[in-house]
């Protein structure tokens, strides 16, 4: 069964991520096509992937039943107004990958109702070891979303959410989260360096300790909570760095770090959604 056409509407990180990973996953060059007004960006997707990129958007979406639109959010308003047309008159599935901008006000700048399904995934997807929230309007089909599905699962994991304010919390959490991670790595370094390691050696054992801590979640045989607990002997080492990272309040603060990145994503929402 061949697979759909699709046209990657913006050729920077994401989308040529995204494209990698369509070809991994079993897409043909031929079957994707790239938008950019950038000849720069174009040619790094064409030298990437071998996939072809052009500057007209609205020939590649005319040729697509998919269109990704993979440009940042500021931008979003303009690259939807330029497709408009073609997008009421092709009716392709079109799946927004820019954080913050509501269905309802793409609906509004098409002019019509679409398949619609928007994505919030994060920068692993680089690597295709992302994490991806999905919601869908209700003008997207049951294969549509298979489809969708495994479109963004082709640089990592997918996760559906039946209400669109919970992207926000998609975006706080998996979106933002890459970064917690990084300061958390990087106190470990600088704590490891204070008490007599070398840069390379605290920072090696850092990644790799993360690296394996993240390996073992993912295996799934057992929760954090219980991978926590199989690793904190009574009285050892570490019950008690635990015990000073819990009265020193870690989990409020990632609790209010998440709820401060979920109320900016509302605010940007509100910034570059107005519908006019």
């Amino acid at each position: 069964m061949s697979l759909p056409r699709i046209a990657l509407i913006g050729c920077g990180n994401m989308g040529r991520s995204l494209a990698g990973g369509l070809i991994h996953a079993g897409w043909s060059a031929d079957a994707l096509q790239g938008v950019d007004p950038d000849p720069n960006q174009r040619d790094q997707l064409r030298m990437q992937t071998g996939i072809n990129a052009t500057a007209d958007g609205a020939a590649a979406v005319s040729r697509a039943e998919v269109g990704v639109l993979a440009v940042k959010p500021q931008g979003m308003k303009d690259t939807v107004r330029e497709l408009a047309e073609t997008l009421r008159r092709q009716q392709p599935l079109v799946i927004t990958v820019a954080a913050g901008v509501r269905v309802e006000s793409i609906g509004a700048w098409i002019g019509t109702p679409v398949p619609l399904v928007r994505a919030m995934p994060n920068t692993p997807a680089l690597l295709g070891a992302g994490a991806t929230g999905l919601y869908c309007t209700a003008a997207v089909s049951a294969p549509q979303r298979q489809l969708a599905e495994r479109i963004l699962g082709a640089v990592g994991t997918v996760v559906w959410v039946e209400n669109e304010a919970l992207l926000d919390v998609v975006t706080a959490l998996s979106g933002s989260g890459p970064a917690y991670f990084f300061l958390v790595m990087e106190a470990l370094i600088e704590a490891g360096v204070e008490l007599g390691l070398s840069q390379a050696q605290a920072q090696a054992l850092t990644v790799q300790t993360a690296l394996g801590a993240a390996r073992m979640a993912a295996a799934g045989t057992e929760e954090p909570a219980a991978l926590r607990r199989r690793v904190t002997s009574p009285g050892g080492t570490t019950e008690q760095g635990l015990r000073v990272l819990e009265e020193s309040g870690l989990r409020a603060i990632l609790v209010r770090a998440v709820q401060a990145a979920r109320q900016r994503s509302e605010e940007l929402a509100r910034k570059f959604g107005d519908k006019e």
